[in-house]
């Protein structure tokens, strides 16, 4: 051994073995990882990358973004350390589509665990789990079956009586843009406007200020998601807000009840792309979304699974079924009808 440092040839051996896994590795990025940006918070999507890891043995990492994914990813460009995006609502992931960040998974297993209206035509995001945009009704004010629709927010009969949060958050843009889908851009500029014209206080705060607001005595409805219920329910502080309401699920004349997702998509320059896809396969795994739906009180899209207890019972609903990526195209109209009508204003 010494004879063949001393000549150089244990030197040249140990550099060609370099060499060679540096060819075998290259494009595969650092094994045994995995990089996710996320605008969910990363304690709410954990129990999921815990069991990730449980059982593949892949460490994930988990970039939160407040905002700026699409700048930040950009800015990257291939030097990008990430391999997915992870974020809400259908508007974000298309964003970060049409920025053309993220590529396409065709992938038999994702295919089969999420339904078509649920994932991207062109296989660039898929969603993960559903929520359900909802009316939260006074138990005091309201009497079952007043309001059944969301046509029916706009009857002058709930003059001063609506609480929402901002027109332009993302979560009631998509419900602009499927009012628009259904029913036409003049239609619903006529919504808004009577929406607004019913409003008791100006747009504000977050799906939970609005219960709060019918706790307080502000207003009689509001609009939120479903999963809010749940987190109210948890709450000590909360649980009277959340008790002092009903959920209703209103629908779409011809339709159902509008829901939108959380959803995942694989970056354009991921550096662990193999890991990338088998987390995107676990996550839409029944088993995985129902740890997902019991985390965050929100609908699995996976054949043969139900959500949480809790959820069962707020009750049934048919779901719109419309592909998001349908809404998605309609997010510019409908800020543009937000603006037009002054709905914050």
């Amino acid at each position: 051994m010494a004879s063949f440092e001393k000549n150089g040839v244990f030197k040249v051996l140990k550099y060609l073995v370099s060499v060679i896994l540096l060819i075998l590795t290259a494009g595969t990025g650092t094994a045994g990882e995995i990089n996710i940006y996320s605008y969910r918070q990363p304690f709410l999507i954990q129990p999921l990358t815990d069991a990730f890891t449980e059982e593949t043995g892949i460490k994930v990492n988990v970039a939160y973004l407040r905002k700026g994914m699409i700048e930040k990813m950009t800015a990257e460009g291939k030097r990008s350390p990430a391999d997915v995006v992870l974020t809400v609502d259908i508007s974000r992931l298309a964003a970060v589509v049409d920025a053309g960040l993220t590529q396409p998974v065709v992938n038999e297993t994702l295919n089969n665990n999420i339904p078509s209206i649920y994932r991207d035509p062109d296989n660039h995001w898929f969603g993960l789990t559903t929520r359900a945009r909802i009316i939260y009704a006074s138990k005091d004010k309201v009497a079952d079956g007043e309001v059944t629709t969301y046509k029916g927010l706009a009857d002058p009969k709930w003059k001063g009586r609506i609480c929402t949060r901002s027109g332009t958050n993302a979560y009631t843009v998509a419900l602009t843009s499927a009012i628009i889908h259904h029913h036409g851009t003049e239609k619903a500029e006529e919504w808004l406007r009577s929406v607004k014209n019913n409003l008791a206080r100006k747009p504000q705060g977050n799906d939970r200020a609005q219960v709060k607001a019918i706790w307080a005595g502000e207003c009689d409805i509001s609009i939120g998601n479903t999963y809010y219920m749940g987190k109210m329910l948890k709450d000590p502080e909360q649980k009277a807000w959340a008790d002092s309401v009903r959920i209703v699920f209103p629908e779409f004349e011809n339709g159902g009840t509008h829901v939108n997702i959380s959803g995942i998509a694989l970056a354009k320059y991921s550096p662990n792309k193999e890991n990338a896809i088998k987390l995107m396969e676990f996550l839409s795994s029944p088993d995985a979304q129902k740890i997902y739906a019991l985390a965050n009180f929100e609908y699995p899209i996976a054949p043969n699974t139900e959500p949480a207890e809790l959820v069962k019972n707020w009750g049934s609903f048919t779901p719109d079924d419309v592909n998001l990526m349908d809404l998605a195209k309609l997010r510019s109209t409908a800020l543009k009808l937000t603006e037009i009508v002054d709905f914050d204003g």
